[in-house]
């Protein structure tokens, strides 16, 4: 599975953004999807999850209100739409995708492996006071 990430750029404090992901390759094996990001200097944090049917989110605290993570299976697509974005949100934003099957064998007779984790390159989120 590859993932590649879009949409970021500079945009002013109280602006907002729509960043996406798009999957390919072996798509079937994706699980819970999720944006994180690291601000310079600073660790990877969690921004958002998502589970494989959208059906529960998660949130970090200093984002719940202002961001909403979404997901289009049948395009492979996850996106996560930033609004009242701050200076603080500044940083290069991750998409994950959880793998759980090996192989379209695996997928069909759902034989789960442990969760592995795909990550894409990021996409760069400045934001400007």
């Amino acid at each position: 599975v590859q993932l590649v990430e879009s949409g970021g750029g500079l945009v002013q404090a109280g602006g907002s953004l729509r960043l996406s992901c798009a999957a390919s390759g072996s798509t079937f094996s994706i699980n819970a999807m999720g944006w994180y990001r690291q601000a310079p200097g600073k660790q990877r944090e969690l921004v958002a999850t998502i589970t494989l049917g959208g059906g529960r989110t998660n949130y970090a605290d200093s984002v719940k209100g202002r961001f909403t993570i979404s997901r289009d299976n049948a395009k492979n697509t996850m996106t996560l739409q930033m609004y009242s974005l701050k200076p603080e949100d500044t940083a290069v934003y991750y998409c994950k995708a959880d793998l759980i099957y090996t192989s379209y064998a695996d997928y069909v007779r759902d034989i789960r492996r442990t969760p592995l984790e795909v990550w894409g390159q990021g996409t760069l989120v400045t934001v400007s006071s």
